[in-house]
Order: C-alpha cells, then structure tokens, then sequence
C-alpha cells in the first residue's frame, strides 16, 4: 500500500515534464514510506509519453518503494479529465495532484501532514496571508483571477479563499467519493470538487504556499474566465441537488 499517490496531469509538456518529475522523485526517494507518480498525458501529440517513457526505463531510484506509470488517452479532454482519471487509478492512502510546470513543489507537503489527521483534504492557497507568490502574473490574470475567486466564493463556496491553486491533497476515500461525481473536465473542476466536498461535509483546510507563476501557462484567461462564468452556474444547480 502506498502512503502517497502524485497525480501530474500533461498535455503537451514534452519541455517542462522531466525537471518537475526529477524533482519529485528525488523528494520522494528520500522518504520513509512507499509512493506512486501516476502522470496522465491528457491527448498529448507532442512527445510526452516518450520522455517519460525514457525516463522511467533510464534514471535510477528504489522502484520497491517507488513506482512511477504513465497514461495517455486521445483526444485531449482538459485537465480536470486528467486529473480525474488519476486519483481514480490511484493506489494511495494520500492523493496529491499538482502541475507539470512544478509552480507548487512537492515539498510543500510537508506543513500538509500535520493537517491530516482532522481534515480529508488540504489545498494550497495563494490568497492566505502566510503564502508566497515569486515571478507574479500579469495585472489582468491577477485582476480575472480575483474576480473569479470572489464569484465562486459568493456563489458557490464561501469559506474558501482560493479554488484554483493546482496543489491539492486528498485521502483516499474522498477522492474515490469525490473524482466519481465530477463532471467538469477543464478548469472549473477544481471548484466543482470542492463544491460537492462542501456539500457531503468533507472537512478542507486550506494551507498556503510558495508558488511560482509560469510563463508558459496554457490558459487562456479571457476566453477561460467566460467559460468559467457557465461552469459555476452549472455546478451550482447541480451541486443543489446532491444528497448530503
């Protein structure tokens, strides 16, 4: 049995996989206990699975207590269909998903452990005091950003201050709970999990973070904050009619 499952979701990330996948297996090869790297290649045509593949069959570490497996599916379908698919081929007690550009490093976890023993799920935030953000985003990013988060906590979840950080830890039987309901396959899942976790009174606990902007992000901000709009009140209406 595995202590933690690493979800890292891929979709064109031939340039930024490997150094994000180097860093985490060399944190988790210094751990005690035993962990997975489940990376999902969410419709990839660049040449994502063979980097990965190369990287798997050449670099040496403990594969008795460190497993690391890709998947690939076509066509691409959006993030949060990837990270979906992840946490449900996940094996661990604990299931973090985080991004290939590595904004969140996995060290971080460590201020998540403690947190465990109260709350079934710990997601980094950008928005509490003690978080650190380097190499911030463009003034209307942060502007879209925001407004979204204002929206979403008006509308939908109003004690969390940050739905959006890509550095989010679950236990085991939340995420299988949880990754069965989702329907949002692009951004907007990360409020829709945590809409129905609020709902089936899951306890979440927000942690901050340091996290680094990436200059390569392939979110389109105006075009994504539309969609956004018609996600939250999708979820919304949906989430309403879930049993607790």
């Amino acid at each position: 049995m595995f202590r933690l499952s690493v979800i890292i979701p891929a979709y064109n990330e031939e340039r930024r996989i490997i150094p994000t996948l180097r860093s985490v297996v060399d944190y988790l090869s210094k751990q005690s206990y035993h962990s997975e790297i489940i990376i999902i290649s969410d419709g990839s045509s660049d040449q994502t699975l063979r980097v990965v593949d190369n990287f798997i069959n050449e670099e040496n570490w403990d594969k008795n207590r460190l497993l690391i497996e890709i998947f690939e599916y076509a066509p691409n379908q959006g993030k949060g269909q990837a990270v979906k698919t992840g946490m449900l081929k996940a094996k661990g007690e604990w299931r973090l998903f985080m991004d290939a550009d590595n904004s969140t490093t996995i060290n971080q976890i460590e201020n998540f452990w403690p947190s465990t023993k109260e709350h079934q799920i710990l997601i980094g935030s950008r928005a509490l005091k003690d978080a650190s953000i380097q190499k911030g985003q463009a003034w209307y990013r942060r502007l879209i950003g925001k407004s979204g988060n204002l929206l979403i906590r008006m509308f939908l979840i109003p004690k969390i201050h940050d739905t959006q950080c890509g550095f989010k830890l679950f236990s085991a039987p939340s995420a299988q709970e949880l990754f069965s309901l989702q329907r949002m396959k692009g951004w907007s899942f990360d409020f829709e999990i945590l809409a129905i976790a609020s709902k089936k009174g899951f306890s979440i606990k927000e942690i901050p973070v340091f996290w680094q902007d990436s200059a390569e992000t392939k979110l389109k901000a105006f075009s994504a904050s539309w969609q956004t709009l018609k996600d939250l009140w999708d979820v919304r209406k949906r989430v309403k009619k879930l049993s607790n």
